[in-house]
């Protein structure tokens, strides 16, 4: 009545059947000791999918399973959906869900998956997520996936992009590695018509940007590398310095200024961040850097890189030069890359998310944006096959864009890593 009369034109709020549920399904796993109530068990939760309980960020102690996304109404789908409002008798699975995009299978629709670069592990198995999708969503046309090598990375994805139209393709996902270099070819394919979508690294204006598909909150990232660091240098503290991929990777600098705005908390006081330096996402490089950050600073406990290549580049250097003792390495990894310096003690903790994951949501997202069932707005639902119902919001660490939020994390040490 509010909404309509435009007294309170938008408000918000998420699913209370949801919520219910997902508490009974976490508390009967509990209770029959099924799960454990400790950082990185990960469970599923029936049609809700996979959870993993975390530290709470917003607690000094205590656990968390968060559910989200929020729903944001207005007088345009105020009346359409809403898990707290009154179920009608016809329909009360529609009450339940809201107003849920589900997808037609079938159409066809050429699609291309445009990695940073190729050569990389993360990428090849968000590949593998997204082929599962476009064989489960039954797409006809073959999904390409293509990209540059890594020293021509910022041209090459540019030139992906600007051919695309040309070559018949109706969507495009990419994992930007050019900053807003990219921006003319994104938003000349969509003038052509194709829909573009964003997913690990967005577009950071956001223009020629459909949405953009998030791994994790990339404040949430800053937090869990802050808490690392500590978890790892200890109650005294100590300097680090950040290896990261290059100086134009999108993701990789909201992360950063992510960590250094958590840092400013006084729980941090004792860490001191020496340098950010770049490997450019290619080993040898990383290796290089590493090295040349334990000659620059002698007193230096820990080496924080948020990039698969890196982290496992800076671990392999210590273990190569003995310095495991003296140094550690954190950041962000592959459990099946990271698992030997993780038990060695050269790498105590890390951090990632399914990249699987990653690239079944992307796909499923742009196959319902480009085959024109969903439309990229605020607020708009869908469901995502084995991953459940998600929706479009603002995207917060932006000044512009929409994203759609996936998570978890997942903290690995010694006692998961081989899981």
């Amino acid at each position: 009545e509010y909404t309509l009369s435009g007294c309170a034109p938008e408000f918000a709020l998420w699913s209370f059947v949801d919520l219910g549920y997902l508490t009974y399904y976490t508390t009967y796993g509990i209770a029959t000791g099924q799960i454990k109530a400790e950082a990185g068990q990960k469970f599923v939760a029936g049609r809700m999918g996979e959870y993993e309980i975390t530290k709470d960020p917003t607690r000094d102690a205590g656990l968390r399973v968060l559910m989200g996304p929020f729903s944001v109404y207005n007088k345009d789908n105020v009346e359409t959906g809403g898990a707290t409002q009154a179920e009608p008798a016809a329909a009360p699975a529609a009450a339940a869900t809201g107003d849920v995009v589900k997808a037609e299978k079938g159409k066809a629709v050429k699609m291309t998956l445009l990695p940073k670069f190729l050569g990389i592990a993360v990428f090849d198995e968000a590949n593998q997520g997204a082929q599962e999708a476009h064989k489960e969503l039954e797409n006809p046309e073959e999904l390409v996936f293509t990209g540059p090598t890594a020293e021509k990375s910022v041209e090459g994805q540019i030139e992906t992009v600007t051919n695309a139209p040309t070559q018949g393709q109706k969507a495009i996902m990419i994992s930007n590695n050019s900053g807003d270099q990219i921006v003319p070819a994104p938003k000349a394919a969509k003038e052509a018509g194709l829909s573009v979508v964003t997913w690990d690294s967005p577009i950071p204006s956001a223009e020629g940007e459909d949405v953009f598909i998030a791994q994790v909150d990339f404040d949430q990232t800053g937090q869990v590398m802050a808490d690392m660091a500590l978890n790892i240098m200890g109650a005294d503290g100590g300097k680090f310095a950040i290896l990261s991929a290059s100086p134009d990777a999108a993701n990789q600098n909201a992360w950063i200024k992510a960590m250094q705005e958590a840092l400013k908390d006084a729980k941090y006081s004792k860490l001191e961040l020496l340098e950010i330096v770049y490997g450019n996402d290619q080993s040898e490089e990383s290796y290089n850097q590493a090295l040349a950050l334990v000659d620059k600073y002698p007193d230096m406990k820990l080496i924080m890189a948020p990039t698969s290549v890196g982290i496992v580049a800076a671990a392999k250097a210590m273990t190569d030069e003995g310095l495991c003792d003296k140094v550690k390495i954190s950041g962000l990894g592959l459990p099946s890359e990271m698992k030997e310096y993780t038990l060695s003690g050269c790498a105590p903790e890390f951090a990632l998310w399914s990249f699987v994951d990653l690239g079944y949501l992307t796909y499923y997202t742009t196959y319902l944006l480009a085959t024109g069932q969903m439309e990229a707005k605020e607020g708009v639902s869908f469901e995502a096959g084995r991953m459940g119902t998600y929706t479009i919001e603002k995207d917060p660490t932006r000044d512009n864009g929409l994203r759609v939020l996936m998570g978890p994390f997942s903290v690995y040490n010694k006692d998961n890593v081989g899981q």
